[in-house]
């Protein structure tokens, strides 16, 4: 069968065309290489093939089935990731991704991030002087966990307990898998009617069969080895923990997961962890995006971030613009920290013009949240927090580079129709032709 060039599908025009001929793929191999071996075994996955399918995962807000499905069905993206011919099937399975992103991770996705900030500004579509002043905020990158409640947190860790003993041949005394399932149940039932004290005696029963779990666990395995090890000092850190303890544990497969509360009326709990952001006051891009683990004060995270800003675009700001959750911050730099206040008071007028500019990231948190993977973080672990984050920066820079291609082509088209419309056809031709 004879196979179809892409060269004769693809509109010259289209933003992707043009973005795919601007981004340095050479840098790419350069930077990835250094993660791969040169010795025997399978020939490694094209570097080009990887960074295109996460940006187009994180632009259109795919998962890695969904995008590889979607890959075979548009040429373009097909075109954007290298290819000469156009393909039917899929290149890679949609595990091959998340080895990848585990491979580079938090440097690998700072890495795209810079390419779309010097694409940008090479196609001057990012004016350097948009890189002098930035805005500054934090926001909670939720992972996706369930609302943390005792009773399930309880009957999870059991069950998992049980299923580690089980692989180690272990035989329990009791499972407790038909009076825990039970008990969960009674306990839901009893607190959607409101009736709190048999509630609270189903959550205290299935903390005590937790307990004797754990401790049938210890008594027959005295060396637990280092998986069942970690899975146990979870076991007894939830059995331990009260109401108003610090550092609790939330979800029993991502214990990283912390309780972060932004004063918000409508949310007042967020369970994930908190990301630093900082986007250019002028055009919006985003110039850093870094997941931090525990639950830092604002202040703390400034100097990080400001670093992070000139290892991404190469140039320090000279001024920053952040809320007041940022007083008493730790920067020590070149760069004038502006915190913003309630009042104006004596501030001169072309300084606050610029600090109410402060409040322009908010809808930019808002679009990397709802369309940029970030409401919800599905990677595995603190590392897997950190790439999410940093990725969805990328996919958000990267979308802007196509609206603005895109749009420009609209601008001189219409351009073009306009000035040609009161023309004569015989006109409109000897006009193009010269």
């Amino acid at each position: 069968m004879e196979r179809t060039r892409l060269a004769s599908l693809l509109n010259e025009r289209h933003p992707l065309v043009k973005l795919a001929r601007q981004l340095d793929w050479r840098s790419f191999d350069e930077h990835f290489g250094t993660y791969y071996s040169e010795g025997t075994g399978r020939p490694a996955t094209s570097t080009r093939l990887m960074v295109s399918l996460h940006y187009l995962k994180y632009t259109h807000d795919l998962s890695d089935e969904a995008v590889l499905r979607g890959w075979v069905e548009n040429p373009y993206w097909q075109y954007l990731s290298g290819m000469e011919f156009f393909e039917y099937e899929p290149p890679i399975d949609p595990s091959s991704m998340s080895r990848w992103r585990s491979r580079v991770g938090e440097a690998g996705g700072e890495e795209l991030l810079r390419q779309t900030i010097e694409a940008g500004l090479r196609m001057g579509v990012i004016k350097p002087s948009e890189l002098r002043r930035v805005n500054v905020d934090t926001t909670v990158q939720e992972k996706h966990i369930r609302f943390p409640t005792d009773p399930r947190l309880y009957d999870r860790m059991r069950e998992r307990l049980v299923m580690a003993a089980r692989r180690k041949g272990v035989a329990l005394r009791q499972s407790y898998a038909r009076v825990g399932k039970r008990l969960l149940a009674r306990q839901s039932r009893y607190a959607h009617a409101k009736q709190w004290r048999r509630a609270r005696r189903c959550t205290r029963k299935l903390r005590t069969i937790l307990g004797r779990v754990i401790r049938d666990i210890e008594r027959k395995l005295p060396d637990p080895g280092e998986e069942m090890g970690d899975l146990l000092a979870l076991a007894r850190r939830l059995h331990v923990q009260e109401r108003r303890d610090k550092g609790k544990l939330y979800s029993v497969h991502a214990p990283e997961v912390e309780c972060i509360s932004k004063g918000k009326a409508h949310r007042r709990y967020e369970f994930g962890c908190k990301v630093a952001l900082a986007v250019s006051s002028k055009g919006g891009w985003v110039l850093a995006a870094q997941a931090l683990e525990g639950n830092p004060y604002d202040g703390h995270t400034l100097q990080s971030t400001m670093d992070r800003i000139v290892a991404t675009s190469g140039v320090e700001p000279e001024h920053a613009y952040v809320d007041m959750g940022y007083r008493g911050h730790d920067y020590e730099g070149e760069c004038q920290i502006h915190v913003g206040r309630r009042r104006r008071g004596s501030i001169a007028k072309s300084l606050w013009r610029w600090m109410k500019r402060r409040a322009a990231i908010e809808p930019s948190i808002g679009h990397l949240k709802e369309h940029r993977r970030m409401e919800r973080c599905r990677l595995k672990g603190t590392e897997g927090d950190k790439v999410n984050a940093v990725l969805s920066a990328a996919g958000m820079n990267f979308s802007k580079l196509l609206t603005l291609l895109g749009a420009l082509w609209s601008f001189l088209l219409e351009r073009f129709v306009a000035l040609f419309a009161s023309r004569s056809p015989r006109e409109t031709i000897a006009a193009t032709a010269g």
